[in-house]
């Protein structure tokens, strides 16, 4: 189980947003990862339509990555939407997880 932080970095452009993840592993040991994101706010509202904030889908997102693989093997700087590259079921499972 890790502990996944987001905090909101000023925008890269008006629509493209940037975020710093940070990821803790829950077990004590104090193991953490940092991650630099983008996201497009049109990806954003159309995946989620609205229904949690940008940090909250930001969040979710991570959560996601890290049932999949370790902290580790996460890009340290990607764009969100390149998750559905790497795992196809990405949106389903995020839509799915929001409703």
């Amino acid at each position: 189980m890790v502990m996944v932080t987001v905090r909101t970095l000023p925008p890269i452009e008006f629509n493209l947003w940037s975020y710093h993840v940070e990821i803790t592993e829950s077990d004590g040991s104090g193991s953490h990862s940092k991650h630099k994101v983008s996201m497009e706010k049109e990806y954003y509202e159309k995946i989620s339509n609205g229904l949690i904030g940008p940090e909250d889908f930001v969040k979710k997102s991570f959560e996601f990555l890290s049932k999949r693989e370790g902290k580790d093997s996460i890009l340290k700087e990607f764009n969100i939407n390149q998750i559905k590259e790497y795992f196809p079921e990405y949106e389903d499972e995020i839509r799915r997880g929001i409703l």
